[in-house]
């Protein structure tokens, strides 16, 4: 069967592990996305895999994204990487071009996953194990079994919720849907409520994953809070009555028959152990040498956590310890039931509990010192792993389901496939200074790992976010300030990107586990406040103060702080698409598909106050700094970036077109540049970030092979504002004396104007495309020169700068020049117009529908008095 498979140049597949005492290697999920070439390949059933002895793989490959000609742009890979242990396995990617592949001849088949549907009832048959799970209380499963015996006791399974008064409400399951369909794995999704049917406490969302030949599953159970938030003055405290408060929230596994050990690892890396039941491990802090920092403080400002890490209790024996990443197995007369969770002490607080009769995970524990509370749009995904019997897959799981492989293709395979542009490896760049500058995030004494420790950006609502640490330097205080990050700029893509010029699975992991925190607790889930705020994104915390009882939303009520909410100025979906496509993970689609929403929404009149006067466009899409500037901005900059990304991913083209008519909004070839006043550099800094975005809405227009007007506009606008920059445009600390605040930040948004020009020039003709180069080289040069001459360059926000921009001058395709394109003409696009929001109409109207009035009352007066004269 191998002979019929076409080799693709360079695309190994390098899966690496984690060893661990007892770990035997032997059976492990693997999902990875991958980009592909365009034109290479429509059907992802001639997609195959081999092993480094030459053996077919049994693969399941997913498009989830597609190129204009309908090629597979993006797949999503599952596989199951076998065999003993390695610390890399490497797989090679083939093609069977000839025709279908024909299962017989497939050497390490373990059999398919079955899933049947009947109305809501879903039966998934692994092989190894059957599933069923219907709408009810039993949770995540109705029935379990392995074989001919019974995994689970069904009465006993079920996630409940102890509400503030101690009143328990087992979430009840209200729908089921297949979300994936597949051989290799499959995904049911399980969407459910918490408390009174019409007035819910919480919203329930569970994905369960089920892989070929194995009784081993992974679960994410995401419970939210879908009412808003009431935020008075625009602060959005802790404490805000929008809030849900309850004492536990527990998944509870009813084992089939009684329990009379535990046998499980504490760590990773530690060896197993057995000990009685009853059995309790709760996580009460993250360990850390900050344990109990202020970043943990409750709605009274006060922190909860009681003592240093975690504690075990297990029949009469007890221990602490300090950050525990536990494998619980518990034998039975009917086989075992084992849990794993990964980053269970980076989510504290956690527990595990087993009883004679049952296996608990308390996903917010009964033992913390305070009640628990889920904010107005707030909500928390916790993921862990589940496995019944002995496959050889889910006797692995005790190490996977804690610390999981990661499948990876070399850098050069990455940025052949041109799917994300300009990128290139980072091991061929053509200036090293870029590198060193990146590098510190995953490097040396100041990486993002140990910003963590700084405050202990720990604990469920924290992990995954980074320190802001850059915004001590003007705090005013000794002390280093809380101040969250919330991904500004786009850490997600950062992080994503360098992941693929590099392979370094560092990189892997700051990228998701900022994804997972961002889409559950940076981003607004509600639709009950107003558009401007729905399914919007918060700021990183308030400039240099505290982030006190504000937590990740912004506005702390501090003196100073004027209150705020979500905003187009801090927007980002390109790092979530990447985040879906490199892991398939649905939230982060979902999340950046809703902040292209989110742009519609806030810029429709219809959903305005306002729109009995008017259903204009709003403008809080394209405003930048204040609300009449809709000029070039980071505003829209980001609002165009997003929608891209919303069209990318749906094929919907009122993203596009939305995209498009905020470009027309806010430039325009003929603009009168010098009166713009861009080089105010605290108020207009940022047009930089709009011009970056019409060179991306240029390279995806090419991308779409849409050479039409609106292309032109853009160009021929991009090229008027780079001229003008090339005879203006210097480094923003060579006049220190106009700045604020003139710290390092500054010089890594320079590397804005060099991508700026990099964009031009592509687009240019000579002389303009020779000037462009020079000035894209200078300011890379003086970008990265005063960087490594700062102290504070390790900075999070210069260094998550660097990280998203930048790349695309250190590699070989920079500013290819688009030959086709350089004749220039302004034609045709008419006069610039000022575009006028929906409030300032609607203020006119309103005067005018008063002075009407007034005159009508007057009217009626002068005709009353001279009726009475009369």
């Amino acid at each position: 069967m191998i002979g019929c498979f076409a080799p693709l140049s360079g695309a190994s597949l390098t899966v690496s592990s984690a060893d661990g005492p007892g770990r035997t290697g032997q059976c492990e999920p693997i999902t990875v996305g991958l980009p592909l070439p365009r034109g290479l390949i429509q059907d992802p059933d001639r997609i195959g895999l081999v092993d480094a002895s030459g053996r077919d793989v049994t693969v399941q490959a997913q498009p989830t994204e597609r190129w204009p000609d309908g090629s597979i742009k993006w797949a999503l890979i599952d596989f199951h990487a076998t065999g003993p242990l390695e610390p890399e396995r490497v797989y090679r990617l083939h093609l069977d071009r000839d025709g279908p592949r024909d299962p017989d001849g497939r050497a390490d088949r373990t059999g398919d996953v079955r899933v049947t549907q009947t109305g809501d009832r879903i039966v998934v048959d692994t092989g190894a194990a059957r599933y069923e799970m219907r709408p009810g209380t039993g949770f995540p499963f109705a029935a379990v079994t392995c074989g001919t015996a019974a995994a689970i006791e069904p009465s006993a399974c079920a996630l409940v919720v102890t509400d503030a008064t101690g009143r328990s409400w087992p979430a009840s399951i209200t729908g089921t849907a297949v979300e994936v369909r597949g051989a290799v794995r499959s995904v049911v999704r399980l969407d459910g409520v918490v408390g009174p049917p019409d007035q819910p406490m919480m919203r329930v969302v569970a994905r369960v994953h089920f892989f070929a030949g194995s009784a081993a599953t992974r679960v994410a159970v995401t419970l939210h809070n879908p009412r808003r938030a009431h935020h008075a003055g625009g602060f959005w405290d802790l404490g805000d009555r929008g809030s849900v408060y309850f004492r536990d929230a527990s998944i509870r596994i009813g084992l089939p028959a009684p329990a009379a050990a535990v046998e499980w690892m504490p760590e990773i890396g530690a060896a197993m152990e057995t000990l009685g039941v009853p059995f309790e491990i709760y996580q009460d802090s993250s360990g850390g040498e900050h344990w109990s920092h202020p970043t943990h403080v409750n709605r009274q400002n006060t922190v909860p956590c009681t003592f240093r890490g975690y504690r075990l209790q297990a029949g009469s024996s007890r221990r602490d310890g300090r950050r525990a990443t536990p494998a619980v197995r518990v034998p039975h007369a009917a086989g075992s039931t084992a849990l794993m969770v990964e980053h269970f002490w980076q989510n504290f607080p956690k527990a595990i509990e087993v009883e004679r009769g049952a296996v608990i995970l308390r996903l917010w524990p009964q033992q913390s010192a305070d009640v628990h509370e889920l904010q107005g749009g707030e909500r928390k995904t916790h993921r862990f792993t589940l496995a019944f019997g002995g496959d050889p897959m889910a006797s692995d799981a005790l190490f996977w389901g804690r610390a999981p492989a990661l499948g990876a293709a070399a850098p050069r395979w990455y940025a052949d496939a041109a799917a994300v542009p300009y990128l290139s490896p980072a091991a061929e760049d053509s200036d090293p200074r870029y590198q060193r500058l990146v590098g510190a995030a995953i490097e040396g004494p100041d990486t993002f790992d140990h910003k963590r420790e700084v405050i202990d950006e720990y604990g469920w609502r924290n992990f995954g976010d980074i320190y802001a640490d850059h915004e001590n330097a003007f705090s005013r205080t000794a002390a280093p300030i809380i101040s969250h990050y919330n991904n500004q700029y786009d850490a997600i893509n950062g992080a994503a990107v360098q992941f693929m010029r590099s392979a370094d699975r560092r990189w892997w992991r700051l990228m998701s586990e900022l994804a997972a925190h961002v889409t559950d607790i940076d981003l607004y889930h509600t639709d009950l406040d107003k558009s401007a705020f729905n399914h919007g994104l918060f700021w990183h915390t308030y400039h240099y103060v505290p982030a006190a009882m504000s937590s990740h939303r912004s506005y702390p009520r501090l003196p100073g702080v004027s209150g705020g909410g979500p905003a187009n100025e801090h927007n980002y979906a390109a790092g979530l698409r990447l985040h879906w496509l490199l892991t398939g993970d649905p939230m982060s689609r979902d999340a950046a598909i809703g902040l292209a929403n989110w742009v519609i929404g806030m810029d429709d009149g219809r959903k305005s106050m306002f729109r009995w006067l008017t259903t204009a466009d709003t403008g809080l899409a394209s405003a930048t700094q204040a609300p009449d500037f809709h000029g070039p901005g980071r505003g829209a900059g980001h609002s165009i970036l997003v929608l891209l990304d919303g069209h990318r991913l749906t094929g919907d083209r009122r993203f596009l077109a939305k995209a498009e008519q905020l470009m027309r909004r806010c430039i325009h070839p003929a603009d009168d540049v010098a009166a713009l006043n861009l080089l105010d550099a605290e108020r207009r800094w940022s047009y930089t970030v709009f011009l970056q975005a019409i060179g991306k809405y240029l390279d995806y227009k090419r991308e779409l092979g849409e050479i039409d007007r609106l292309y032109a506009y853009g160009r021929a606008a991009l090229l008027r504002y780079a001229r003008w920059m090339a005879d203006h445009e210097y480094p923003f600390l060579q006049k220190p004396e106009i700045l604020e605040y003139p710290t390092e930040t500054w010089a890594a948004q320079d590397m804005r104007k060099c991508e700026v020009f990099a964009h031009a020039a592509q687009h240019a003709a000579a002389p303009d495309r020779r000037r462009f180069i020079e000035r894209a080289q200078f300011f890379f040069d003086d970008s990265v020169s005063t960087l490594l001459d700062s102290a504070t360059r390790t900075l999070a926000r210069p260094v998550v700068l660097m990280l998203s921009n930048g790349f695309m001058f250190v590699g070989p395709h920079a500013m290819p020049e688009r030959a086709s394109d350089n004749e220039e003409s302004t034609a045709g696009f008419g006069a610039p117009t000022a575009f006028v929001p929906q409030k300032v109409t609607a203020k006119k109207r309103a005067a005018a529908l008063a002075l009407t009035a007034a005159a009508l009352l007057v009217m009626a007066l002068t005709t009353v008095v001279w009726m009475v004269v009369r």
